[in-house]
């Protein structure tokens, strides 16, 4: 018994005992997951991106550019509005977080373009780390800058105000080039079109020279409204008018014939429901 006593003493006196190994084990892993969790946490604070005020865009520039021209030259029919509205609030939540969205309006005037929306998607609430930022305050900046404005718009969609000219292709080299040109390679662009079709200008008229592709190869307006439409997704969303003498087939095939000439992916062509 003495010698056992004796053995127990050498433990305490020189050595650890099992729990104060293990408790020092303990303490280490709580010690490396604070380090662990705090390194962490600055990763992720380090790597929220910058975004500018006004757009809601990163500093760095968006990740992708939706553009969607709006042919409002003639009012279009309630059918066709809440068709339209539709469309329009479905390709507005496909535009992914850090992705630009420009909403232009035509007008009679060549080349001249309202632009109605400019912006980001930051992302909403629903996405916001709880750790690193406040979900409720992401949710109002979303709701603020992004998707009220373009609820806005879309409320809107019914109406217009009727014009001399409807001058498309030049509304679309417009869109190129200030929204899709000024980008770096490898962007994302996809261009929205939601009007009737029917080109209407001096140097070429569908109303004058019908849905020729072989006389607008001829006309001046060949050359005046080229575009280098190359990565650009191009969609039409198009309404048609009582009485129009155009089928949509034939519209359909002259846009895919302009878009593909100019280096655009054509990307559809889907007639909204109604009559203007």
């Amino acid at each position: 018994m003495a010698r056992n006593r004796r053995r127990s003493n050498r433990t305490r006196k020189g050595g650890f005992s099992t729990g104060a190994v293990i408790g020092t084990i303990a303490l280490s892993a709580v010690a490396l997951g604070m380090v662990g969790a705090f390194g962490w946490l600055k990763y992720q604070a380090m790597s929220t991106i910058s975004l500018d005020k006004a757009s809601l865009c990163p500093t760095t520039g968006p990740t992708s550019e939706t553009a969607i021209l709006l042919d409002v030259t003639d009012p279009i029919s309630e059918a066709t509005s809440i068709d339209l509205k539709n469309q329009f609030q479905r390709l507005v939540s496909s535009v992914p977080v850090n992705g630009a969205i420009d909403v232009f309006a035509l007008t009679a005037e060549e080349g001249k373009l309202e632009r109605t929306f400019h912006g980001c998607n930051p992302g909403s609430g629903d996405l916001a780390n709880e750790w690193t930022s406040n979900p409720k305050l992401v949710q109002q900046r979303w709701e603020k800058g992004f998707q009220k404005p373009l609820d806005d718009i879309a409320g809107k969609l019914g109406s217009g105000t009727s014009g001399e000219f409807s001058p498309i292709m030049a509304g679309i080299q417009r869109i190129n080039l200030e929204a899709f040109q000024p980008l770096p390679a490898g962007i994302n662009k996809t261009l929205y079109i939601a009007s009737d079709m029917v080109e209407h200008t001096a140097d070429f008229s569908s109303y004058r020279d019908g849905i020729s592709v072989t006389k607008f190869e001829a006309s001046p307006a060949r050359e005046k409204f080229r575009t280098s439409l190359d990565g650009v997704q191009v969609k039409i969303l198009a309404f048609q008018r009582p009485g129009q003498k155009f089928k949509m087939e034939d519209l359909a095939t002259f846009w895919k014939s302009w878009v593909e000439k100019n280096n655009g992916d054509f990307a559809g062509f889907t007639r909204l429901e109604g009559l203007q």
